[in-house]
C-alpha cells in the first residue's frame, strides 16, 4: 500500500466526515447522512470518471473507499461532540486530501490522453465537486463560490505539476512540490483571510 494511496483514503475519510457532520447538523436521518458523506467523499472523482468515460468508476473499482466512508459515518454518530473540537486537524486532512485528489485526477486525465488543460480541470473537479454536491444537497451556497481560495489552489497545484512535468523533473518530486503548492496556498489563504476579487462594479456604473 503506497503512501499516496493512504493519504487518498485519509482525504476520503476527512471529506466523508465533513459531509456527515453537515448532514447531521441539518437533522438528516442515518440514510441521509450516509448519502451526503458518500457524495462529499467520492462525488468529485465519480463525476470525473463519468466525464472521461473511465471504468470502473473510482469507488466501484476499490471498495476500500466505501468502507472508509462507512467508518466516517460511524465515527460521526459516536463522537460528533468531540470531532467538533478538531477543526484544525480536519482542515489539515481536508487540505492534504484535496492536494492528492487534484493530482491523482490530473494524472488520470493525462493517462486518458486528454489535453493538459482538460486534465487540469478534471483534477480540480476531483478535488472540489464533492463539496459542491454536498452543499447543493444540503441547501447551502457552495463554499468555493463565495469564500475561500479553494478551487484556485487546486488549479495552481495542477499548473505546477504540468510545468514541472514539461521541464522533465522526476515524477515523485513533481507530485510532492505540486501538492505542497496546494497545501501552502490553502493554509495561507485561510490564515490571512484571502479571497478572490468579486465583481461589485464595472467601468460605467456604480452599485448603490
Amino acid at each position: 500500500m503506497s503512501l499516496i494511496y493512504v493519504i487518498d483514503l485519509l482525504g476520503t475519510f476527512a471529506f466523508a466526515l465533513s459531509g456527515a457532520l453537515v448532514a447531521s447538523d441539518k437533522k438528516f436521518d442515518l440514510f441521509g447522512v450516509i448519502i451526503i458523506a458518500f457524495v462529499t467523499a467520492v462525488g468529485g472523482g465519480m463525476l470525473r470518471d463519468v466525464l472521461i468515460n473511465a471504468h470502473p468508476i473510482n469507488w466501484i473499482g476499490d471498495l476500500n473507499y466505501l468502507w472508509t466512508i462507512l467508518i466516517a459515518v460511524i465515527v460521526t454518530f459516536l463522537f460528533k461532540s468531540k470531532i467538533a473540537h478538531l477543526s484544525k486537524t480536519m482542515f489539515l486532512f481536508d487540505t492534504i486530501g484535496i492536494s492528492v485528489f487534484t493530482l491523482l485526477g490530473l494524472e488520470k486525465g493525462l493517462a486518458y490522453n486528454l489535453h493538459p488543460i482538460v486534465a487540469l480541470i478534471m483534477g480540480m473537479i476531483s478535488a472540489v465537486f464533492g463539496g459542491v454536491l454536498r452543499d447543493v444537497l444540503t441547501n447551502k451556497i457552495p463554499l468555493i463560490f463565495e469564500k475561500e481560495i479553494y478551487a484556485s489552489a487546486c488549479l495552481a497545484g495542477g499548473i505546477s505539476y504540468l510545468t514541472l512535468s514539461y521541464l522533465g523533473v522526476t515524477e515523485n518530486i513533481i507530485f510532492i512540490i505540486s501538492a505542497l503548492v496546494i497545501v501552502l496556498i490553502r493554509i495561507i489563504s485561510v490564515k490571512f483571510h484571502l479571497q478572490l476579487p468579486k465583481i461589485k462594479d464595472d467601468l460605467f456604473g456604480k452599485t448603490s
